[in-house]
Parts: C-alpha cells; sequence; structure tokens
C-alpha cells in the first residue's frame, strides 16, 4: 500500500509530525539518520524547517540532495493521537473512496450524514469522520 502524505512541519529537536491521507499524524525523528547518512548533517545548518512535501505526496524533501519517502516516515513514525484524528475533507474523503464531492454534499442533504456529529462545515469546507464514510460507503 502506498501511503501519501498531506502535510509536513518542523518540531524542535530535529522531529517531524507527518499528516497522511488517510488521517493518521505520525511523529518522525530525523536525528538517528544524522549518523547513518551523512548528508543529513547538512540539515543543522538551519535549512530542517525548510521541509515540505513533494509534489505527488509520496516523500519528503528538503533540497535536490536530501529527501525521505513516505513509506520510510509511514514505517518508522511514531503514530500519535490528535484532535483531527479520523476528520477527512470532502476532498480527500471523496478521492479516498472513489466518489465525486456533491456526492458527499448529497448525503448530507439527504440526511445519510447528521451534521454535527458525522460531518461539519468550517467555512466553504466540509469535514467528515472516516466512521461516517466507512458506515456508508464501506471500509477504507
Amino acid at each position: 500500500m502506498f501511503h501519501k502524505i498531506t502535510s509536513v512541519s518542523p518540531l524542535k529537536d530535529y522531529k517531524l509530525v507527518i499528516h497522511f491521507w488517510n488521517g493518521v499524524t505520525k511523529i518522525y525523528d530525523v536525528k538517528p539518520l544524522f549518523k547513518k547518512w551523512a548528508v543529513f548533517e547538512k540539515l543543522k545548518d538551519g535549512s530542517f524547517g525548510d521541509v515540505r512535501v513533494d509534489d505527488g505526496g509520496y516523500g519528503i524533501v528538503w533540497d535536490d540532495e536530501i529527501d525521505l519517502s513516505a513509506e520510510e516516515l509511514w514505517e518508522n513514525g511514531k503514530k500519535v493521537k490528535t484532535v483531527f484524528d479520523d476528520i477527512l475533507s470532502f476532498g480527500d474523503a471523496s478521492k479516498i473512496w472513489g466518489l465525486n464531492e456533491s456526492t458527499l454534499r448529497k448525503a448530507v442533504a439527504y440526511g445519510k450524514f447528521v451534521n454535527g456529529i458525522d460531518v461539519c462545515k468550517y467555512g466553504k469546507q466540509w469535514l467528515v469522520t472516516i466512521d461516517a464514510m466507512d458506515r456508508e460507503y464501506g471500509a477504507m
């Protein structure tokens, strides 16, 4: 299974917060890589905070020489519980389940999703729980 990254944020002490497309958040410690691969030592010059998700979401990059795959981050990151776990945007949910976003909006209108419990709208963005998606459209 391929894991896609939606965002990455640097923390103190050379750790990263990685958010995956399926709602999972992990903390990845980069420090062990300093001893394993010399190229990672360059991140100590202050460029550690320049990390970003690569164009496809299949890894993270700092520059042309330093990157990590989503699989490495998934396998060796520590899963953490956040208040945002198990919540997806309609856009992400529709990609995962192979649906159109309008299908999800209609599910709200027809009462399949209970507003405030299964779904919630913030500004123009709808959010849905993974449990509600699993219940209505099958397991992820």
